[in-house]
């Protein structure tokens, strides 16, 4: 403890064994330490965080974390109920279950079918965020970067069930934000590419340095417009890196949604096929 901040009677009590400080104390320190002290003053908001698992959401909570506004006491993950896997990333859910784990945060694993219609998207949804606001949170934390309609999607939505959006990424260079991202020692391997735009041997690859060099010119360095999803398996947000194997990696294809204005994947004018590669937990 500095010599600013000399402890006197008034600034603690005890609890057991325990000493508790009281809200003089942080008064007289001058700032929050993030530990969820009971009279703390600093009240940060209660937020849920939107995890996918992926190097955006990564690198929006590693900023989110040492912001002292917001208070990230949930992660929420949508599921594919169908293969048990997370939504598009077609990562199983015990390796998502082991990101939770190491970043000591609980997971709410919201369940959709394979291909949900829109309608059923925003029902399941709106429940969810109502059972999330009964806990009192008051934000919901998003790692996109700049689509401006799925932005003001969200914000209409949440504002309709009293939250606020946040967007800890917003309109940063993408370039720059995945070398920010290797530089803290984030490690993420592609999951899910889009085999319009990419090679099938982008599949499976580590992302480094060389990565970016060797994206073609039409494909965003993050995957902003969907070009290809990660998974994060090792950064200074985890307490252990999750150890993995590199399974299979297999092609599908989704069909064109037959009603546009009820569908997910409205934006989609024909079929569209994937290459995901599957990942396996290290026993």
């Amino acid at each position: 403890m500095s010599q600013q901040t000399q402890l006197s009677k008034e600034d603690f009590y005890y609890e057991g064994t325990f000493i508790v400080f009281t809200e003089q104390y942080h008064l007289k320190r001058g700032y929050c330490c993030k530990n969820k002290c009971r009279h703390c003053p600093y009240k940060m908001k209660k937020s849920v965080f939107n995890w996918s698992g992926g190097k955006d959401s990564s690198l929006a909570l590693y900023h989110i974390l040492k912001n002292k506004e917001y208070d990230p006491s949930l992660l929420l993950t949508t599921i594919n109920s169908t293969f048990n896997r997370v939504s598009m990333h077609g990562v199983r859910v015990e390796l998502l279950e082991e990101q939770a784990k190491q970043l000591a945060l609980p997971l709410h694993q919201l369940a959709l079918t394979d291909q949900p219609t829109m309608s059923e998207y925003e029902d399941l949804m709106s429940q969810t965020m109502e059972s999330i606001k009964s806990q009192g949170c008051t934000h919901s934390i998003f790692g996109d970067i700049f689509l401006e309609d799925l932005k003001k999607y969200r914000e209409e939505k949440l504002a309709a069930a009293g939250f606020k959006a946040v967007f800890p990424l917003w309109r940063r260079d993408t370039k720059t934000l995945l070398k920010e991202f290797l530089s803290l020692g984030f490690k993420t391997i592609l999951v899910c590419i889009n085999a319009q735009l990419l090679d099938k041997k982008f599949a499976g690859r580590i992302i480094d340095e060389q990565f970016i060099d060797d994206l073609p010119d039409n494909v965003d360095p993050c995957g902003e417009n969907g070009e290809f999803h990660t998974f994060v398996f090792d950064g200074p947000i985890f307490k252990s890196p999750i150890p993995i194997e590199v399974g299979e990696t297999v092609f599908r294809e989704y069909e064109k949604p037959a009603n546009d204005d009820d569908s997910c994947n409205s934006d989609a004018t024909e079929n569209m096929g994937f290459w995901f590669t599957d990942l396996i937990m290290k026993k």
